[in-house]
């Protein structure tokens, strides 16, 4: 197992690309600490099975835009554990509208999540992984974070600056053992995409893109996470990972 005895921190595990990756590192070897905001049930199902799998795990609620409740779950996460190898960030959301019509709640919400999230979590995890010289940081950002989206300016803003911010990290973080990386999914079968009305017509706007002419799977994205928590990606770092399907190209 690539994971043994490893500790992870997953934001945001209790659906889509969260749930994949904290089930895929707990297959792994690794215990996981997931966070939820809305969906308890979902978070503890997760949490259950990773405990079926002979793990240690936790499903602690967060709205990882709150500096102070981002600290309770690494402390928590460090407390049980023992301490933290691995963070994921991957929690966020989108709330769109055209830059004309975009409201200051709308941009400052998501900027919050998706960007101040990010940073919120290594803040606290960061000087753990510092002091014992070893550690892995994998940021989910976005291929629209590369090149914009319409309708997007806000999150687009957000996941081009994971970017920057991951990259900057990478420097930071180096001398001390620490490989700071970013995927960047195209389109995902998330439940936000099964759930939406207008499903259809994004994947077909998608797949006119994606050069593999498939929607991308949670753990597709999962697979390259747990690979870059390993020390099979030791000498990887400060880089983003597309994983679209050629979707970018």
């Amino acid at each position: 197992m690539l994971l043994e005895n490893k500790n992870a921190i997953v934001t945001g595990g209790s659906q889509g690309i969260g749930t994949a990756t904290s089930l895929e590192l707990a297959r792994e070897g690794a215990n996981v600490c997931l966070t939820y905001r809305k969906h308890a049930d979902e978070a503890f199902a997760v949490r259950d099975e990773i405990i079926g799998m002979g793990r240690q795990a936790l499903a602690l609620q967060c709205d990882i835009a709150s500096f102070d409740e981002a600290r309770r779950v690494v402390e928590a996460a460090s407390a049980e554990f023992g301490r933290i190898d691995i963070l994921v960030n991957n929690a966020g959301m989108n709330w769109d509208g055209v830059c004309w019509k975009m409201s200051e709640e709308q941009w400052d919400r998501v900027i919050a999540v998706n960007l101040k999230g990010y940073f919120n979590f290594v803040r606290h995890v960061a000087p753990m992984l510092k002091e014992q010289r070893s550690g892995k940081i994998i940021n989910v950002t976005s291929i629209n974070g590369l090149r914009g989206k319409f309708g997007q300016t806000n999150y687009s803003a957000s996941k081009a600056g994971i970017i920057g911010y991951t990259k900057a990290l990478a420097k930071e973080l180096g001398a001390f053992g620490v490989n700071v990386n970013a995927v960047a999914p195209g389109l995902i079968e998330t439940a936000m995409l099964k759930q939406s009305e207008a499903r259809d017509k994004i994947v077909d706007m998608a797949l006119a893109e994606i050069v593999l002419k498939r929607v991308g799977q949670p753990e597709d994205l999962a697979n390259v996470i747990a690979f870059l928590a390993s020390e099979k990606a030791r000498h990887i770092t400060g880089e983003i990972i597309k994983v679209d399907g050629g979707q970018y190209i």
